[in-house]
């Protein structure tokens, strides 16, 4: 049966089964805690999608508590036709639920100047083809889009704050799953939302669902949660779908436990591919130390470790990450063209870095005990 069957989404607006847009009961609640934006990883010499490497990744974060986010930055949504997006998102559903872990939501990239291919829609980065992304996102298995603005334009955009504001109320508003805000300057032409703007969209459109800043302000973050984090605006504010609340969430990994302290939800790291369970158990310090400060310590030191890693290995961009998940787990590769891959003595260098093997050693003592669990 198609997944259009009756004219309904299978994951959207009257699903069918695992209803989690506008007018669907999510199975997969949006809750507090850690997402990985997932690299997508490819066939050496060809660059055809190496499915293996990247469905054993989903499940892999999967299981340190971590919930994956596909083709965003880190996955290379740039370098993605819409048929391999739609793809990723198939497997990693699939492998999830094989794996047992069928309550783990995933949050899909919705939004790109992508590719042309037969059949793909015109106006790249347009709000057309972002809500067109989004509906397909769904189809395949996404619980959630996240969706940044696109920069192509940014001369007539970044200053014009109704023009980011209808475009973003009008995805919402028509995308069949709920939507993310990611604020992104550094990849969308130096558009850069505000926090009363994020705060009113977040008031208007019942079908967003939190916001990534990856533009690092941690005073915007603050401002944010002292409206949505505040247990009044869910009440006055209601979303649409009940299991998707406002989230706000870091875009780096280094401010977590202040951000935690300030009534943040957590953060969307490409750090948590390479040391997942580190990553969690930070969150999970962070949070109880609001209520034990006696944990408060052990917070510190651990987000030492985590910021200091996380400066080290965002400088080797994707073709790092995907070296260390090499040295650690047997798979990476390149990214695709015409990003360069690392040289091997960048390789050696970011591996020998005592920031990286700081992580490196907490991270496998970590895993070590959740296997032994």
């Amino acid at each position: 049966m198609s997944p259009e069957a009756n004219g309904n989404y299978v994951n959207g607006t009257n699903g069918l089964h695992n209803t989690n847009g506008t007018n669907g009961t999510s199975v997969r609640p949006l809750t507090p805690g850690i997402f990985a934006p997932i690299p997508t990883f490819f066939q050496a010499g060809t660059e055809e999608l190496d499915l293996e490497s990247f469905t054993a990744h989903v499940v892999r974060v999967a299981k340190a508590g971590v919930r994956p986010l596909l083709a965003g930055s880190m996955g290379e949504a740039h370098h993605l036709t819409h048929s391999e997006r739609t793809i990723l998102i198939t497997a990693a559903r699939r492998a999830l639920d094989q794996a047992g872990l069928t309550r783990v939501p995933i949050i899909a990239g919705t939004h790109q100047e992508t590719p042309r291919e037969p059949g793909a829609l015109y106006g790249a980065g347009s709000t057309r083809e972002t809500i067109e992304l989004s509906k397909a996102a769904a189809l395949a298995g996404a619980d959630y889009a996240i969706v940044i603005a696109s920069g192509y334009y940014a001369g007539a955009l970044a200053g014009n704050r109704e023009a980011l504001r209808a475009f973003w109320t009008e995805v919402a508003e028509k995308s069949p799953i709920p939507v993310i805000i990611y604020n992104y300057p550094g990849a969308s032409g130096g558009i850069d939302l505000d926090s009363d703007l994020i705060t009113e969209l977040a008031r208007d459109c019942p079908n967003l669902a939190g916001v990534k800043l990856t533009c690092g302000n941690v005073g915007k973050l603050t401002r944010i949660c002292a409206t949505v984090s505040d247990p009044s605006f869910a009440v006055q504010h209601p979303r649409l779908n009940p299991h998707a609340p406002f989230l706000v969430l870091g875009g780096f990994i280094d401010f977590l436990l202040p951000s935690i302290f300030v009534a943040a939800h957590g953060a969307i790291t490409g750090l948590a591919n390479v040391a997942p369970y580190t990553i969690q158990k930070l969150y999970e310090l962070s949070e109880t130390a609001l209520t034990d400060p006696s944990l408060l310590p052990e917070a510190q030191k651990l987000q030492g470790i985590v910021a200091r890693a996380d400066f080290t290995i965002a400088q080797a961009s994707i073709s790092g990450t995907k070296a260390l998940l090499d040295k650690l787990y047997g798979y990476g590769g390149c990214p695709r063209k015409p990003l360069p891959p690392i040289e091997p003595e960048a390789v050696s260098a970011l591996w020998e870095h005592p920031h990286t093997q700081d992580i490196v050693h907490v991270e496998r003592e970590l895993a070590g005990k959740a296997v032994g669990k």
